[in-house]
């Protein structure tokens, strides 16, 4: 274990500690679905075990129930967020039906949600697929209210997505009482926020975004205590939402740079959302560093994101600019702009949209890793072709 070390330090070191004592540098890649073994019985009884959520030593027998080199992920993952364990799957809605499913399981199917979350978080509460009710709530100061018996847990993604407005997780923590507090760091990365020091019970992660880094690989991980990680893997079993042993290698190379990557698009994100508030193409700024009475001590800095409301057509802009990429998700190393009503949450209820504060001239950017000034003039080009 490599904690009491610095994030920076751990962020290069978790999920590698053994390499020395096995002879490698690089975490190897293994791929198999299978695992032999000659002691059948032994492995009976390794799999009832295992068919627990249990983890236990030796190879997984199958590779739905485990991976080392996604294991390698998990425990990096756990490390960096200062939980106990952490279970990964094949994208941040697979891990997030996981949570709602082990709600079911448990006899509790309703759920209290802040808006704004990501669009088909929202959608996926709302619909009710899995089983569940959910009680929207649009300030934090509601949650005592609308809490029940059956109550699985709290969520919450803070800085939200796209307007990121942030919430006081402290004070969340405390009106929720015995109910698990379930948030989305997606945003913030363990690098800016450590949502388990401030309460929360489950921290949930697109791994898609920050962790890969990328662009290139799909992934999403619940970061809680053992006793939960054990109801988690008996529903990735069970359902299959696996996370392949190449993107749990990529995930984890993705962590090592970590933090370097989000504090330099930080910087310029900082330094984009201060020049934006001039602009005469801008009627409003949102971030999270311009924000007044932000939670104390709670998150570093103003993160990678921000977003704003433009004066012209938003389309326009998107379709003008040329270093950015206009795309959906989020943390990669280049930019990415994009219209949250157009798509990201597309597919919430426009109503309940104007209540998150999505409105139709928002476009929220995910800051990458150019130059600020080539990012600069981008958005000016573009916002001046979005004028007419």
């Amino acid at each position: 274990m490599t904690s009491g070390r610095s994030l920076d330090t751990r962020a290069v070191h978790a999920g590698r500690d053994d390499l020395v004592d096995h002879g490698v540098h690089a975490v190897p890649i293994d791929l198999s679905t299978t695992y032999p073994s000659r002691d059948t019985a032994g492995e009976a009884a390794r799999l009832d075990t295992l068919a627990t959520g249990e983890q236990v030593p030796g190879m997984p027998i199958y590779g739905r129930i485990g991976n080392p080199t996604v294991g390698r992920f998990e425990d990096a993952l756990a490390e960096l967020e200062g939980c106990e364990a952490a279970v990964a799957f094949a994208s941040g809605m697979a891990a997030l039906s996981a949570c709602l499913l082990a709600g079911v399981a448990a006899g509790k199917a309703h759920v209290v949600a802040l808006r704004p979350l990501y669009g088909t978080s929202d959608h996926l509460l709302s619909a009710g697929l899995l089983g569940t009710t959910v009680t929207w709530v649009n300030t934090a100061g509601e949650i005592a209210g609308a809490l029940r018996p059956g109550t699985a847990f709290v969520i919450v993604e803070t800085p939200a997505n796209p307007t990121l407005a942030e919430v006081d997780l402290r004070a969340l923590a405390e009106a929720c009482g015995d109910v698990p507090l379930l948030v989305d760091n997606t945003f913030a990365t363990p690098v800016l926020q450590r949502p388990a020091e401030l309460g929360a019970s489950i921290v949930l992660h697109s791994a898609t975004k920050f962790l890969g880094g990328h662009g290139d690989v799909l992934g999403g991980v619940v970061a809680c205590a053992e006793n939960h990680a054990r109801t988690l893997r008996q529903i990735r079993l069970a359902t299959g939402a696996v996370l392949h042993p190449l993107s749990g290698y990529l995930l984890l190379r993705g962590l090592s740079t970590l933090p370097v990557r989000v504090r330099a698009a930080s910087a310029t994100a900082a330094e984009l959302a201060s020049r934006l508030v001039s602009h005469a193409g801008v009627t409003g700024v949102s971030y999270p560093a311009l924000a007044a009475n932000r939670p104390a001590r709670q998150m570093t800095g103003g993160g990678a994101l921000l977003s704003f409301e433009v004066a012209g057509d938003p389309h326009a802009v998107l379709g003008a600019v040329r270093v950015i990429t206009p795309a959906v998700s989020l943390g990669s190393v280049d930019s990415l702009i994009q219209h949250p009503g157009a798509l990201s949450h597309r597919v919430v209820d426009p109503a309940d949209r104007a209540l998150g504060g999505i409105g139709e001239r928002l476009l929220r950017l995910s800051v990458g890793l150019e130059d600020v000034e080539d990012l600069w003039n981008d958005l000016d080009q573009a916002l001046k072709a979005g004028a007419g």
